[in-house]
């Protein structure tokens, strides 16, 4: 016999038949890797080599004559497969296939299976030879290479917190995960086939930095850079990305792999860990010794108050005291903002609002300075109304530093120019002036806590250096950018900011605890039925005029009032003396309050006097150090002369209640002691 693509010619006779047939099987049999054996037409086996041996397991005299469907699954023979294989074989002439097959011992293998159809010289089927290579091993190399793709693919999909995707060669987007999809806000369908280049900010797009990122990447292997991405609502975030060269085998380029992880929060981290220590002492300077001279300012206006007789002059120069009293104290909770910003306790209440409505504000709350100056402010906005989502007073604050900034390093009678464009997802606002500008390498630093430029020729009043800060914290809080510009000294500076004109409301920081930080109890206040009765009070304070002003507007109410200037004159003080309350300051020399407080505890006559802590710091962990150290209330300076009466209230409450263990109560009559 001979195959269907090789017949033998009609004169080649039976002996040339039979030397050709010896010398194929004295060919085959020898081979061990491949069972190559012979069927006859109606599949059963007329020969067997040493390779169907050693694969199926059967012996040349065990197979021989058995039809070869034996070698098929239970399942493979229901359907007929064996039937079908030789079906086609004769149909075609050959016929490949792969799928288990089973050995003598009942174990299986994975095969690779030629079936080619044997034809005699006239063409009749003469029966069929099967070549068969057993798979298993590269079969298991195949599946666990795809199970470990597959795993890959699930484990990369189920990342929520990195944006993992991959690039063709030219930057367009072909596969993209959940965190991607979390972190830059673009459904699969939305994003891929789209060019990366649309998560950069149009100027660095416009620079062509995705290009050069593809470069560096196709050239070293790997980029990894840091920068401001773009996510699709418009807002923008600090991303860390690693940017990975993919080729294939023979070393063509088939694309990129990038991870991109949001450090917004751990950039803003390592900014205000930075300057942590200068904070504090910013803190303790701004709450102590900007609070501190307000209060006998307010205790004088409030003793002013109690007296009668003033003419309508003072006592319309006495409200306008009051009311810069409150401003100033105002303006010392506005700069404790760069506080709340660093320990992440700012609340943004935000918004639908028109930026145009904010600018306008902004403009007005500007317009003293710059109209002392003389200076001009020139808005240009859209005619229509811009709309976005945002908290209408910080923004307000915002613009007005950028314009108290550039008025202050301004000359006079110079224009500043604010210009608004809005695209379809941001909106950016630029205020330029002709000031005395920027060194190129300030353009960045000068965001930093307390960061001036005092190298620069130009006005002398510097300010704090917190200003520019707290614009940018703001401003990122919103989920935009701020920087500055300048074509060098002289030449004036253009600050920029870009928000995102919608987005998800952002999760608001708690409030401050304190509220405005003016007072906070261990216990509710006790009902103020009590409040008219003269108590004895005890006032120690190191400031003079603010312990003084103090006794004077307590006196006026009636009350017995002894000062201390030192916690030492508070001991002599009540050696001779029984105060229903005390207000003691917590920043004195020497000894400070919670000291002092120790002292007066252990003596025994005080054992029922009200404590208050009367103090210029105001924050949380302030409260909860003099609330551990004893004190029953905590009053920030200035403090608002209702909040003193609410303080004498509850202590004449507390000595009406001891009243039955004396005439007067347990710490005896108020007359002052006899003189010396």
């Amino acid at each position: 016999m001979t195959t269907s693509g090789s017949a033998l010619q009609p004169d080649s006779g039976l002996a040339a038949e039979g030397h050709s047939g010896r010398r194929f099987e004295a060919l085959v049999q020898p081979i061990e890797d491949y069972a190559i054996f012979l069927l006859d037409p109606r599949g059963y086996v007329v020969s067997w080599n040493n390779g169907a041996a050693r694969i199926k397991g059967y012996e040349a005299h065990e197979i021989i004559g058995q039809h070869f469907s034996r070698f098929y699954t239970d399942e493979a023979n229901g359907r007929r497969w064996p039937e079908h294989e030789l079906e086609q074989a004769a149909l075609h002439g050959r016929f490949n296939d792969e799928g288990w097959r089973v050995r003598k011992d009942g174990s299986m293998f994975w095969a690779n299976v030629v079936i080619t159809a044997l034809r005699e010289q006239d063409g009749s089927l003469a029966g069929f030879a099967k070549v068969t290579r057993d798979l298993t091993a590269e079969r298991r190399q195949v599946e666990a290479l795809r199970l470990s793709e597959e795993r890959f693919r699930l484990l990369v999909e189920s990342v929520s917190d990195y944006a993992i995707f991959m690039l063709d060669p030219q930057g367009r987007v072909v596969s993209w995960n959940s965190g991607a999809t979390n972190l830059k806000g673009y459904r699969p369908a939305e994003i891929v086939g789209q060019h990366f280049s649309v998560f950069y900010p149009p100027e660095e797009a416009a620079a062509g930095a995705p290009e050069r990122e593809l470069r560096r990447a196709a050239e070293m292997g790997r980029c990894i850079n840091e920068g401001w991405r773009v996510r699709k609502d418009g807002s923008m975030f600090w991303a860390n990305v690693t940017l990975t060269a993919i080729h294939d085998m023979h070393g063509r380029l088939t694309g990129f792999a990038k991870v991109t992880r949001d450090m917004t929060e751990s950039r803003r981290t390592d900014e205000l860990e930075h300057s942590s220590e200068q904070m504090k002492q910013f803190l303790a300077m701004l709450a102590h010794e900007l609070r501190n001279p307000l209060a006998p300012v307010r205790n004088a206006i409030a003793t002013m108050r109690l007296m009668p007789g003033a003419s309508p002059e003072i006592d319309q120069a006495r409200d306008l005291i009051d009311r810069q009293i409150v401003h100033l104290t105002r303006l010392v909770d506005d700069l404790l903002d760069v506080g709340r910003i660093t320990s992440g306790k700012i609340e943004l209440r935000e918004a639908p609002l028109d930026l145009c409505e904010v600018m306008r504000h902004a403009v007005d709350a500007a317009r003293p300075f710059t109209a002392a100056r003389r200076q001009r402010v020139d808005v240009h906005m859209p005619d229509a109304p811009i709309a976005m989502t945002g908290d209408h007073t910080r923004l307000v604050q915002v613009l007005q530093n950028l314009l108290h900034n550039a008025s202050k390093f301004s000359p006079d009678e110079s224009r500043i120019v604010i210009d608004t464009q809005s695209a379809a997802r941001t909106v950016q606002i630029q205020v330029r002036d002709e000031g005395r500008g920027l060194r190129p390498d300030t353009f960045e630093s000068i965001f930093g806590l307390f960061s001036q430029d005092r190298s620069m020729p130009g006005p002398s009043e510097n300010g704090l250096g917190i200003g520019l800060m707290l614009c940018r914290s703001l401003i990122e809080l919103h989920g935009g950018t701020i920087s500055a510009a300048s074509d060098g000294p002289g030449m004036g500076s253009t600050f920029t900011i870009r928000l995102p004109l919608s987005r998800a409301s952002a999760q608001s920081a708690g409030a401050n605890p304190l509220g405005d930080g003016l007072i906070s109890t261990v216990e509710p206040i006790a009902s103020a039925h009590d409040a008219a009765a003269p108590l004895r009070v005890l006032v120690v304070d190191d400031n003079r005029d603010s312990a003084d002003s103090l006794a004077m507007l307590l006196e006026l109410k009636g009350h017995d009032v002894r000062v201390a200037y030192s916690a030492t004159q508070a001991r002599e003080c009540v050696s001779d003396f029984t105060p229903d309350a005390a207000l003691i300051d917590i920043a004195m020399p020497e000894i400070d309050g919670y000291a002092a407080l120790r002292f007066l505890r252990a003596h025994p006559p005080l054992a029922h006097t009200l404590f208050a802590a009367m103090t210029g710091f105001g924050q949380a962990a302030d409260v909860e150090l003099t609330r551990a150290a004893g004190f029953e209330m905590h009053l920030v300076k200035p403090v608002d002369a209702a909040l003193f009466d609410e303080l004498l209230a509850r202590a004449a409450v507390r000595r009406a209640a001891l009243a039955p263990l004396g005439p007067l109560g347990p710490l005896g009559p108020l007359e002052l002691p006899p003189s010396s």
